[in-house]
């Protein structure tokens, strides 16, 4: 059983509450936009780090991460990417790859909106944790935590960490 932190959008601002909050997460992933390195640093300090790079990030993050990840954890195919588009409306540059690499469960940020979404036609779940930091137009900030156990995603919470600010 791997208990899993998921954030994104962080925009250069951790805030302190997701230290308490994926205290007992065996990882954390971040869906990108991460911001500075700092930011990274803090969290792979805190717990070991999959994380993919967004659109604001600059070449320091670039170098350190990738685009995509795709990996599997226990018995479940995860693929992430920042910007990918909700079920069925993938983005051009996600859907092929989506397609490829078949995964359980498909993992982006980028609109600050918070998803979490089956896709009956692909057989998998897409997640959008939403939006942690302080920049964009995300009225609360949130995060999601969840357990893989051997082939199923159990226990998956939403936290608001309250307002953006």
């Amino acid at each position: 059983m791997t208990k899993i932190g998921l954030l994104s959008d962080t925009h250069g601002y951790l805030p302190p509450q997701v230290f308490e909050h994926f205290r007992d997460v065996d990882e954390i992933w971040h869906a990108g936009d991460i911001g500075t390195v700092e930011v990274s640093d803090a969290l792979e300090k805190f717990k070991p780090l999959r994380a993919v790079w967004g659109n604001i990030d600059g070449a320091d993050l670039r170098i350190r991460y990738k685009e995509h990840l795709n990996f599997s954890i226990e018995e479940v195919s995860v693929f992430m990417t920042h910007i990918g588009g909700y079920p069925p409306s993938y983005n051009a540059v996600s859907k092929p790859l989506i397609i490829q690499y078949q995964p359980h469960l498909f993992i982006c940020g980028h609109s600050h909106i918070l998803k979490v979404m089956p896709d009956p036609t692909l057989n998998l779940l897409h997640i959008n944790p939403g939006a942690c930091g302080k920049h964009g137009w995300h009225k609360v900030s949130t995060l999601i935590r969840f357990t893989i156990d051997h082939d199923r995603l159990k226990n998956l919470e939403v936290i608001e960490l309250g307002k953006r600010g």
